[in-house]
């Protein structure tokens, strides 16, 4: 039977398990706090940032949120984003995206000092990923590391596939196996035979972007599934990217959608907060 690998339990394990560390750094009178900003009032955005919001206060980082109309301009959202750097208060920056179209993404992710980057995307974060040095490492991929890891699925020796090159998660995703001694497969859109190469993977992280797209014939016997995907179903149901009845008998371990690597996203991003408040 397969294995279902717990996301809300592990996530649960690290909130705890970083409640203790805040407690004790408030004790030595150090406070740890997040600026949280968002652009306009995507009603998905606005889900995530409340989820946000609500971790920080369960482990007892301050929070500071900045809710912005949606006809802001660049120049505007960018001298918030520099108040933040200098403000010795704020510990880590987040900006929810995706911004306005009139708003270039890279422009404002490139403004925010790469130690209070606690989303891991600024260039710096993400090169010293790729180089195995210490920064803030995007929370998704992170996330998923941390499930193999709680879970006792080993990752060294392992053929590891990752269909998706984002890079949120696709690329990082990768580097983050590599660093675990996996051996690692990029797949994506223009992959040729992609049956062929998912079927030779022990562990496929699937971030595809489309519902219910990876059915057992992508298998092989007793893979272990990671579905990084959240989508609505025909009949508005939540779904990730793997056909989960399709494949349940064939995997040795999976995760749900939901309660998988949803609620591990948060978690790393808190995880990221409290380093961002020791300056590692």
């Amino acid at each position: 039977m397969a294995q279902i690998i717990d996301g809300k339990m592990i996530s649960q394990q690290i909130k705890d398990e970083l409640k203790e560390r805040v407690a004790k750094l408030k004790e030595e009178g150090k406070e740890i706090t997040l600026a949280v900003v968002q652009v306009g009032k995507d009603p998905a955005s606005s889900v995530y940032v409340n989820n946000k919001k609500k971790a920080c206060a369960y482990i007892g980082i301050n929070s500071l949120s900045y809710e912005l109309e949606e006809t802001i301009t660049e120049k505007e959202l960018l001298e918030l984003i520099y108040e933040l750097n200098d403000n010795p208060v704020v510990n880590g920056i987040l900006v929810q995206l995706p911004l306005p179209s009139h708003i270039k993404e890279d422009k404002i992710i490139n403004a925010i000092n790469p130690k209070k980057d606690v989303d891991g995307f600024h260039p710096q974060n993400v090169g010293s990923m790729c180089i195995g040095e210490r920064g803030f490492v995007s929370c998704t991929p992170a996330g998923v590391i941390q499930l193999l890891k709680r879970s006792n699925i080993s990752i060294a020796g392992k053929e590891c596939v990752v269909i998706g090159r984002s890079n949120i998660v696709g690329k990082p995703m990768s580097l983050l196996l590599l660093q675990e001694d996996a051996t690692v497969t990029i797949a994506h859109s223009k992959t040729k035979d992609l049956k062929e190469v998912t079927k030779r993977a022990d562990i496929l992280v699937v971030a595809v972007g489309k519902p219910k797209f990876i059915t057992k014939d992508y298998l092989k016997k007793g893979a272990i599934v990671i579905d990084v995907g959240i989508h609505r179903d025909e009949n508005n149901k939540l779904c990730g990217d793997v056909d989960y009845d399709s494949v349940i008998d064939e995997v040795s371990a999976i995760t749900p959608v939901p309660g998988g690597v949803g609620p591990m996203t948060i978690a790393m991003l808190m995880n990221n907060c409290v380093e961002s408040a020791l300056n590692i």
